[in-house]
């Protein structure tokens, strides 16, 4: 399994990014797909999730409601729309894959791939 974030950058507060990430190496409809941050001294924490179809989300209570994910399945690919960012959510945005999973907050993935930076001003 091969993931590869991209998309991120520096952003005022309440700026907008659009996050994605590339699949390869796997049978993506197979995989409930999530992303995860960890900034700078801080345990690595869960983001968002999304479902094998697309059709179950979740997210944790930092970002409900500021950022949405949602996938491609013919494309391969997952993204993490961010609005109203605040300087709390600089860090590095790496996205997983978890097998048969349900889009449910992930505590663990089979697969994490290399992060992209968010750095949001104030």
């Amino acid at each position: 399994v091969q993931l590869q974030a991209s998309g991120g950058g520096l952003v005022q507060a309440g700026g907008s990014l659009r996050l994605s990430c590339a699949a390869s190496r796997l049978t993506f409809g197979y995989y409930a797909m999530g992303w995860f941050r960890q900034a700078p001294g801080k345990d690595r924490e869960f983001v968002a999730a999304i479902s094998r179809g697309g059709g179950s989300t979740s997210y944790s209570d930092s970002v409900k409601g500021r950022f949405t994910i949602s996938r491609d399945n013919a494309r391969n690919r997952v993204y993490l729309q961010m609005n109203s960012l605040k300087p709390e959510d600089t860090a590095i945005y790496f996205c997983a894959a978890q097998y048969f999973g349900t889009g449910q907050p992930m505590r663990n993935y089979d697969s994490l791939g290399q992060g992209t930076q968010v750095t949001v001003s104030s």
